[in-house]
């Protein structure tokens, strides 16, 4: 599993989020974990760690955004897209051994795959307000 299936994991995982309760988290996170049972622990551990960092920063990532992204608050995004968007920050902000560009780039690619047509486009803008 390379960095860039991580990254897909953990934006399917933050996505699935959206749909769920902050008490129904934990089991959530529990049966993602179990479908990655194939992968390395210390793959899974790797993945689990970010999530839960990703998810416990949420409100100060979504305030971050809310500054940046002119006409739009993080209650009217798509939700794959403020998953990539919250990502991408993330990294961004918090984790000195990815490069800005990496982070925004690789949110681009999975916005091409799973949002819709202007995504990749709208995503690009508004993590270019963050470097």
């Amino acid at each position: 599993m390379n960095r860039r299936e991580i990254r897909e994991q953990i934006f399917k995982m933050l996505f699935q989020a959206e749909f769920y309760s902050e008490e129904e988290m934990e089991e959530q996170i529990q049966i993602s974990m179990e479908e990655l049972q194939e992968r390395s622990q210390e793959k899974r551990d790797y993945i689990e760690q970010k999530l839960r960092k990703i998810y416990s920063l949420r409100e100060e990532i979504d305030t971050k955004i809310n500054e940046k992204a002119t006409g739009w608050k993080t209650g009217r995004m798509a939700k794959a897209d403020l998953a990539l968007i919250r990502l991408a920050i993330y990294e961004i902000q918090y984790e000195d051994d990815i490069p800005a560009g990496v982070a925004i780039n690789e949110a681009v690619e999975l916005a091409k795959v799973y949002s819709s047509d202007g995504a990749p486009s709208f995503i690009n803008g508004v993590l270019a307000k963050f470097v």
